[in-house]
């Protein structure tokens, strides 16, 4: 549907994050990077929620805690000390990985503050083995030129990255790995000054450059991060937390704008109705004797444990939980979305979407009676233990009494698809207060006058460089600026004779187009690529393999090319055996040769290149077979 984006009054921020690519972390000395063993240490942890000095909780880490989550972190000595497990004070800041943001905020027009003062930012969802994330402001009010509009820049900050998710155990725990915990994250944020969902990608795709000029970033899968922060009029402040691949922001935030528009409909409709907030009670009914000859598996799984079946009456919303509001998400997975969180159960029932999943008619009828529902109420309903029931009920009815006012504001995070979920209530002011373990940094004169001395090229500087310099034409110039691999194009061709054309070309269209292809390109590292081409110009390859090649590396990681070359069969065969490829071919279609002669060329080349293709130099092939074909013309002129 077309949407005028200034009528709804569309406000976008965004936050990008990404990891800086330094020789430590930022609070001590271990090495940035994963580790796939297994942990040669594992402790077990119950993050709580403190008071700030104004005696606030936060209400995003009561949240988190509320969970009741343990958390089992994993860790190894290669990549995690004592400072990551929060038995060692942090060390002083990684200079580096200032250096690298101070570096950024002055090609951004940024003011570099004075004095660095690291920060603690309450989170408590295991992400942090200290319940608070470390961050930093570097430089403040910036700004960047995207087209012709300028876009405002609140902060360029520097931050510790956080553990990563492993996956969920029994009992409640979740598991996280340390090693990524304490990597440097540079992160830059915009003021609200977006108004299009089109817009916002050229933001990021803007700020990606200019992180990018720096050398200094890391690249592929999780190293950069997208947070949006989405408004409408009569809507509400939305953060999108995690959105990972830069084109999916436009889409992300046309979701985000759906959405609320949506629940704004609901609004209205439950005011046409006349719904009020204060009918809509946490008055939860024991309905289990409803449901005791119930042929529903999840409902009967639950008595067969001795659990029960509670259910809540929301007046006045009948039909509106199966109101579409993203594809395949309806108001009513919001609603169980809220439930899971809070209630700790597997999802809710409502009776929008019944008679299903095996409860009758009968059963529903027979609900609606016991929970006093008329005509146009809903009705809730979960099977669990009953303090799960309990909570996850108490969630269904707060979200509901917001539906009633319209959208709320909360934090939600980002699905592959560009949809979103239920993350969180949005942090309030409480979060963040001054770390006391390290002292504040001094941003010196003569550090800021060596940094401005030293800038990189900003990507309208490399643009003009990389046509002038490689003779590539703007288009395939800019395509390698916008991909994370400049650095490396300009690496391959300066140590290999590979026509910089063909280079491009590889590392921006063919690794997208292989990308598309469900190959998981960002597996195969960049030294794996300059190996690649190193064979090529060698001999020891050809450039049609190359596809095939990285398919089979993104396949398995850590092998080398010759083992890929080995594998897929892809070794370039010797000259002997290619002439006698040759003579099969040319034996083959002798007839053709004889009647059209050199006008056989294209299909003897269409027959050679199918056995051969990715075995040979297309150009050696050429030429051998034209060398033969002029051979037979001439001996036939000869007996003539």
């Amino acid at each position: 549907m077309s949407i005028d984006y200034e009528r709804i009054g569309l406000k976008v921020g965004l936050e990008v994050h990404q990891q800086l690519n330094v020789g430590a972390k930022l609070f001590c000395d271990c090495k940035p990077e994963l580790f796939k063993d297994q942990p040669e240490i594992v402790f077990l942890r119950r993050l709580r929620p403190t008071q700030s000095e104004l005696g606030q909780v936060d209400p995003a880490a009561y949240f988190e805690f509320q969970k009741g989550t343990k958390i089992l972190y994993e860790a190894n000595s290669a990549t995690s000390c004592l400072v990551e497990m929060d038995e060692e004070p942090p060390h002083p800041l990684n200079m580096e990985a200032v250096e690298i943001v101070l570096t950024v905020a002055v090609l951004m027009k940024a003011k570099p503050i004075d004095e660095i003062q690291v920060m603690r930012k309450t989170v408590i969802d295991g992400s942090n083995t200290t319940g608070f994330q470390r961050t930093c402001v570097i430089a403040l009010n910036g700004q960047i030129n995207v087209g012709e509009k300028v876009i405002p820049i609140q902060h360029a900050s520097l931050e510790e990255d956080a553990a990563r998710k492993t996956g969920d155990e029994e009992d409640n725990v979740t598991r996280y790995r340390i090693d990524r915990l304490g990597i440097p994250l540079i992160e830059v944020a915009t003021a609200p000054a977006i108004r299009s969902p089109k817009e916002a990608e050229e933001v990021a795709f803007a700020i990606g450059g200019i992180l990018r000029a720096t050398g200094k970033v890391m690249r592929g899968l999780g190293s950069i991060r997208q947070d949006l922060n989405v408004s409408i009029r009569d809507g509400a402040l939305v953060e999108i937390k995690g959105v990972q691949e830069l084109e999916l922001i436009s889409l992300a935030v046309e979701y985000e704008i759906q959405r609320q528009l949506k629940l704004i409909e609901i609004r209205e409709e439950l005011g046409r109705r006349g719904a009020k907030e204060e009918e809509v009670k946490e008055e939860f009914i024991d309905v289990t004797k409803v449901f005791e000859q119930t042929k529903c598996k999840v409902i009967r799984k639950a008595l067969d444990k001795n659990q029960r079946v509670l259910a809540v009456r929301l007046p006045r919303f009948r039909d509106l939980l199966k109101q579409e509001l993203l594809p395949d998400i309806r108001f009513g997975t919001e609603v169980a979305d809220r439930a899971r969180f809070w209630g700790r159960v597997g999802g809710i029932f409502h009776t929008d979407e019944m008679p299903a999943f095996g409860v009758t008619k009968e059963e529903v009828e027979a609900l609606r009676q016991v929970t006093t529902a008329d005509e146009q109420d809903a009705v809730v309903f979960v099977a669990d233990r009953l303090e799960n029931a309990r909570d996850s009920l108490k969630a269904v009815v707060e979200r509901s009494q917001e539906a009633i006012r319209g959208v709320p504001e909360e934090t939600r995070s980002a699905n592959p698809d560009g949809t979103t979920r239920y993350m969180r209530p949005r942090p309030g002011a409480a979060r963040m207060y001054p770390e006391t373990d390290i002292p504040p940094t001094q941003v010196t004169e003569e550090l800021l006058s060596r940094i401005k001395s030293n800038l990189p090229e900003v990507p309208e500087q490399k643009l003009e460089r990389l046509v002038e310099e490689y003779k590539l034409n703007q288009k395939l110039a800019k395509q390698i600026i916008d991909s994370e691999h400049c650095r490396l194009f300009e690496t391959i061709v300066k140590e290999s004779n590979v026509s910089p054309t063909a280079v491009a070309v590889f590392l921006t269209e063919t690794m997208k187009s292989l990308k598309r292809n469900g190959v998981r390109v960002e597996r195969v590292s960049e030294n794996r690529i300059e190996e690649i081409f190193r064979s090529i110009d060698s001999g020891e390859l050809v450039k049609e393999s190359m596809p095939e090649i990285v398919r089979w590396l993104s396949e398995h990681e850590n092998k080398s090319v010759a083992e890929a070359v080995t594998d897929t069969g892809l070794k370039m065969i010797t000259r002997e055996e290619l002439e006698r490829t040759v003579d099969e071919v040319l034996k083959a279609n002798e007839d053709l040769v004889e009647e059209i002669g050199m006008n056989a060329l294209g299909a003897l080349m269409s027959a050679m290149m199918r056995k051969v293709r990715g075995k040979a130099k297309v150009e050696v092939v050429s030429e051998l077979l034209r060398e033969r074909l002029e051979a037979q013309g001439t001996r036939k002129q000869q007996r003539k």
